[in-house]
């Protein structure tokens, strides 16, 4: 089967969240609409299980390929969620860029690390921290 050849939009999150929609919206893919995200789980453990393989057979061109499927069931599980209005891509992206800044005070904020386990001990408080917070 060929399929026609046509300019595609840069490769982005949001150009893949969009295809997302697609495949789960009135037009899209009936395998697509009627996943959840309990039914996503076993494929998510299989996708990172390949790469996990991948990275321990060192072929990046594997690894380049299970990132994607990766990255495309936590895209799929994203939308599911913002369509429930429980939460938004933007909502994941801003959580993970706040906590990667906290958790790295020795990169972001100026504090001086001598040694890797005083990395380790900082990264440890503060997770503690995290969790007393919420």
């Amino acid at each position: 089967m060929e399929f026609p050849s046509s300019p595609q939009p840069p490769p982005t999150l949001p150009r893949l969240l969009e295809i997302i929609a697609t495949l789960r919206g009135e037009n899209g893919c009936p395998w697509d609409i009627k996943q959840t995200p309990e039914s996503l789980k076993i494929y998510l453990l299989e996708e990172c299980q390949e790469l996990i393989e991948a990275i321990e057979a060192d072929n990046e061109q594997n690894i380049c390929e299970e990132l994607g499927d990766v990255l495309f069931l936590l895209g799929f599980l994203i939308s599911m969620y913002e369509q429930q209005g429980a939460f938004t891509a933007s909502d994941v992206l801003g959580g993970i860029i706040d906590k990667m800044i906290r958790r790295h005070p020795h990169v972001f904020a100026g504090q001086k690390i001598t040694d890797e386990q005083s990395l380790r001990d900082q990264w440890d408080r503060i997770k503690v921290q995290e969790k007393e917070n919420r």
